[in-house]
């Protein structure tokens, strides 16, 4: 894990929380449990009837127990995204 995020660190990433939050920033540092640090961050606020809500969130950090799943974004298609006209259901918290 500590490789993948290392080579991600300075890049952006995307992060979705077990409560099923999706939060977009640029990797700044981590640790050993998974605590991580986003700079100039935003939560993707989903919804099956409106376009994605982008809300700023600025610096953040991010619990390592509260992290399901760490992607990397590719930043080139990702600009090209057009979020106003993406519909999708919000994501249901994890069960354990």
């Amino acid at each position: 894990m500590f490789v993948s995020l290392t080579a991600a660190a300075s890049g952006t990433v995307a992060i979705v929380t077990s409560d099923g939050r999706m939060i977009v920033g640029t990797l700044k540092g981590f640790d050993q449990t998974i605590n991580l640090i986003l700079d100039e961050s935003h939560e993707r606020v989903f919804s099956s009837t409106q376009g994605v809500e982008q809300v700023v969130l600025g610096l953040y950090i991010v619990r390592g127990d509260n992290v399901a799943v760490i992607g990397e974004i590719d930043e080139e298609t990702d600009s090209t995204l057009d979020l106003g006209n993406i519909r999708a259901e919000p994501l249901n918290s994890v069960v354990h």
